[in-house]
């Protein structure tokens, strides 16, 4: 058993944030119904690199789905969508605001369709405020919320992060949300509107620098290597690659002097408080550098761990996956695809003891389940009914 296995969910997204979020519903058990154009389906589908033929980072966050091909465009395909949106108990959508209302399947006519439907948007900005009718990309609302600013080194230009944290984590919080609805629904019957974005989800990324704008007014700083609350706690060179490690408290930065052989900085008063250290961190940090580049990596990893601190090797994607501890926790797994054969995804990274989720199914090709999704929803009681 699964914990969402009584759900039908329909998955009208592309990209990454509403994929992500139906994503996570279906690892657990829901029955993720993901609905595409028939011209090309998905704009994912055409991102590369490809795995026998088709998208590697589409198969990646749309597995455990069936894929249905309609037209929302033509009355009669609209229609069957509509058939199945009586009787799902979650729609998904990440139109750009007005898009959905537009094509008749917005919030409101939703509900009052099916009035125990969750209905979640995820867009650019939400569905309110001066920006609700602009689109977003995890571009832009990364730069916007914040993020970027304090990205890369602590002199020079802001960075684009690399992992699309806005798009994840609007995934994330749309799933969050849909879960919490949910919950409510249980106690009152009714469903309701789930609504999250990118630019919400970068700011709320941004805890420690909304607590230090929230006291002092100030813009925040780049840090760089450094840390807003703690020091050392970086990255550093070593002998033969790179360490992170995180004194974030007095009795590791004490433990940590001894483990390098600077036991004189533990006296050292521009160092005996965590804030002293932390203002200047990039100081202590190149007067410790010496110390870590006399050993290699494994070496500082079995001290530092010998002492209870938190330690760890830089690694790279390849490396990262292949770790005894990704493996032990089930975090690679194998799919059969229709087209590429065996193929590996990402595994399920929340783990339940009674009802776990797992990867079942690999990515649908475009359209595959048309007439099996129509049999088996339309077959069923409706959403309402089933309350």
């Amino acid at each position: 058993m699964m914990s969402l296995e009584h759900l039908k969910v329909l998955d009208l997204t592309t990209h990454l944030s509403g994929p992500y979020c139906a994503m996570i519903l279906a690892d657990h058990g829901a029955d993720v119904v993901k609905v595409e154009r028939p011209d090309g389906g998905d704009d994912m589908r055409k991102t590369p690199p490809r795995n026998g033929g088709e998208s590697a980072p589409f198969m990646v966050w749309n597995r455990n789905k069936r894929s249905v091909a309609l037209n929302l465009k033509a009355p009669a395909e609209l229609a069957r969508l509509l058939q199945l949106a009586d009787v799902a108990d979650v729609l998904i959508e990440n139109f750009k605001p007005g898009t959905a209302a537009r094509l008749g399947i917005g919030y409101e006519a939703m509900a009052a369709r099916n009035p125990s439907l969750i209905y979640c948007s995820i867009s650019g900005f939400g569905q309110t405020g001066p920006y609700a009718p602009r689109g977003g990309f995890d571009l832009i609302a990364s730069g916007m919320s914040g993020l970027m600013s304090i990205n890369g080194p602590s002199a020079g230009p802001p960075y684009r992060i690399p992992v699309p944290l806005t798009d994840l984590c609007g995934g994330m919080n749309g799933a969050i949300g849909v879960l919490i609805a949910l919950a409510a629904r249980a106690h009152t019957g009714r469903g309701q509107h789930v609504d999250t974005s990118l630019f919400e989800s970068g700011l709320a990324l941004g805890v420690y620098e909304a607590a230090s704008v929230f006291t002092s007014g100030e813009v925040p700083e780049r840090l760089g290597q450094g840390h807003r609350g703690s020091a050392p706690y970086q990255i550093f060179t070593t002998a033969d690659s790179f360490v992170t490690v995180g004194c974030a408290n007095d009795k590791f930065w004490t433990k940590a002097c001894d483990i390098l052989g600077c036991a004189q900085f533990v006296d050292d008063p521009r160092y005996k408080s965590k804030a002293e250290r932390v203002a200047l961190t990039d100081t202590l940090a190149a007067e410790l550098a010496p110390y870590f580049a006399k050993q290699p990596t494994a070496h500082w990893c079995a001290e530092f761990e010998k002492a209870g601190i938190p330690v760890g090797p830089v690694l790279n994607h390849v490396e990262a996956l292949a770790d005894p501890q990704a493996k032990a926790r089930e975090m690679v797994v194998e799919v059969e695809h229709p087209t590429a054969g065996k193929s590996k995804t990402l595994g399920v990274p929340v783990k339940l003891s009674d009802t776990p989720g797992s990867v079942r199914r690999a990515a649908p090709l475009l359209g595959a389940h048309n007439d099996e999704v129509f049999d088996d929803w339309l077959a069923a009681k409706p959403a309402a009914a089933a309350q």
